[in-house]
C-alpha cells in the first residue's frame, strides 16, 4: 500500500480541530509546503495527470501572442509592457506566444516577461524552454511583480483557486466540510449550523436550488488583483478555463489523476483537485472595481475569432501528411463544441482598462490577426 503522509496528517487535523471545510482540503492537497501536489511535481502531459491547450498544439500560444500585440497597439504601443503568466505550466504557452510575438520588433524589444509560479518542479522546466530569453523574472505572487502597464495571461490557473462549497439544509446554506467516517475513511459533511444571512448575497438562480443543493463559491480577492492592476497601471488581462457563464447551484469539486477522474477524498496530495469557475462572479468582482470586463465567449468562439482556422491552414500546407493530420486534430481538440469538448467547456474572460472599449476575440468586430 502507498504510503500518504498527507492522508494521515489531514485526519490528525480533523481529529483534532474537527471537520475541516472544503476550501481549507484543497489548499492542503495542492499547496501543503511538502506533500502539496502542485509543489512537489510536473503534473503536465501524456506522462502526468492532465493535458492543457498549450500543450495541444503550438497554434494556441502563438494566437495568445497575436492577441497580447492587437491589446498593446490598442494601449498606444508602450515602450515598456510587463507580460506576466499565471500558472505557466512548463512554458510552453509563453515560449509559443513570444515566438509569434518576434515579428513585432518594437513590441519584442519593450517585453519584460514574469512568470507567477510557486513550483520548483515546473520552474525548472519553464527556465529551460525560455532559456535565451532576455528580461524574464520569476515570482510566488502576481503582489510580487513590479508595477507598469501590463498584460496577464491566466489559462488554467483559477479553477485550481480553493473553493468554499455551500450545502442547502431546510433552515440555510451550511459549509460543507470534510470528516472521518468511523472506518477511518475520509467523507463529505457539513457544519451543524447555517452560516446567518449567507442567502442574502447569492444570485436568484442559486436561492431558488432545492434543499441539498451544493453551492460553490471563491473569495473575489484574486480577481481583483488583476482587475485593479489593469485599471490603474494600463492593460488588460485574458483568463482561460473550464466553467460556467451564469452561477448556479452545482457540486464541480473533482480530481484527475493520469487523465482518469477519481475521488477527490481518496489520496490527497497525489491529484490534481480542481472545480469549475463561476465566470459571472469573475466578471462582476472585475467590474465592481471599475475595470471593464470583455465577454466571457467560448474557447471555440475565441480561437477562430482570433484567427485559428487560418493559422491552421497554413501550417498544414507546409507540413507532411502525417503532421497535417495531427494539426487538424489538435485544431478540432482546441475548438470543439461538443458537450464536453474544450470548445465549449472551455470559457474566455477579457479585463481591461476601461479606456480599451474592445479586445480582440471577445467582441464580433475585434480580431487579433489573420494567423498568418
Amino acid at each position: 500500500m502507498t504510503e500518504q503522509p498527507l492522508l494521515n496528517e489531514i485526519k490528525a487535523l480533523i481529529k483534532s480541530s474537527g471537520p475541516m471545510p472544503v476550501w481549507r482540503y484543497m489548499e492542503l492537497c495542492l499547496m501543503h509546503p511538502r506533500h502539496g501536489y502542485y509543489i512537489s511535481r510536473d503534473p503536465l502531459g501524456r506522462e502526468g495527470d492532465f493535458t492543457t491547450s498549450p500543450e495541444v498544439s503550438q497554434m494556441f500560444g502563438e494566437l495568445l501572442g497575436l492577441w497580447t500585440a492587437s491589446v498593446w497597439k490598442q494601449m498606444g504601443s508602450p515602450q515598456f509592457l510587463r507580460l506576466i503568466e499565471l500558472g505557466p505550466g512548463r512554458g510552453t504557452m509563453m515560449a509559443d506566444a513570444l515566438r509569434a510575438l518576434r515579428v513585432l520588433p518594437p513590441l519584442y524589444q519593450a517585453l519584460h516577461i514574469h512568470m507567477v509560479e510557486v513550483n520548483p518542479v515546473l520552474r525548472e522546466r519553464q527556465n529551460a524552454t525560455l532559456s535565451g530569453v532576455r528580461n524574464i523574472a520569476w515570482h510566488d505572487s502576481i503582489d510580487d511583480v513590479p508595477e507598469g502597464p501590463s498584460i496577464i495571461l491566466a489559462n488554467e490557473y483559477f479553477d485550481v483557486l480553493p473553493i468554499h462549497q455551500m450545502v442547502k439544509r431546510e433552515h440555510g446554506w451550511h459549509e460543507r466540510v470534510i470528516e472521518v467516517d468511523p472506518n477511518g475513511k475520509l467523507q463529505f459533511g457539513a457544519a451543524a449550523e447555517p452560516t446567518p444571512r449567507f442567502d442574502v448575497l447569492l444570485p436568484p438562480l442559486v436561492r431558488a436550488a432545492p434543499v441539498g443543493a451544493v453551492f460553490e463559491w471563491r473569495p473575489d480577492s484574486e480577481i481583483m488583483k488583476l482587475a485593479t492592476r489593469v485599471r490603474d497601471q494600463d492593460g488588460a488581462a485574458l483568463i482561460i478555463d473550464y466553467g460556467h457563464l451564469r452561477s448556479d447551484a452545482g457540486d464541480t469539486f473533482q480530481a484527475i489523476a493520469r487523465h482518469t477522474f477519481t475521488d477527490p477524498l481518496k489520496a490527497p496530495g497525489q491529484a490534481d483537485v480542481t472545480a469549475h469557475v463561476d465566470f459571472q462572479a469573475l466578471a462582476r468582482a472585475a467590474e465592481d472595481v471599475g475595470a471593464r470586463v470583455h465577454g466571457p465567449v467560448t474557447q471555440g468562439d475565441f480561437l477562430k475569432r482570433v484567427g485559428i482556422e487560418t493559422r491552421a491552414n497554413a501550417l498544414m500546407q507546409k507540413a507532411s501528411p502525417e503532421i497535417a493530420t495531427d494539426i487538424s486534430i489538435a485544431l478540432k481538440r482546441l475548438t470543439d463544441t461538443g458537450r464536453s469538448g474544450m470548445g465549449s467547456m472551455f470559457k474566455v474572460l477579457g479585463i481591461s482598462e476601461p479606456r480599451l472599449t474592445g479586445l480582440a476575440g471577445l467582441s464580433d468586430l475585434e480580431h487579433a490577426g489573420d494567423g498568418s
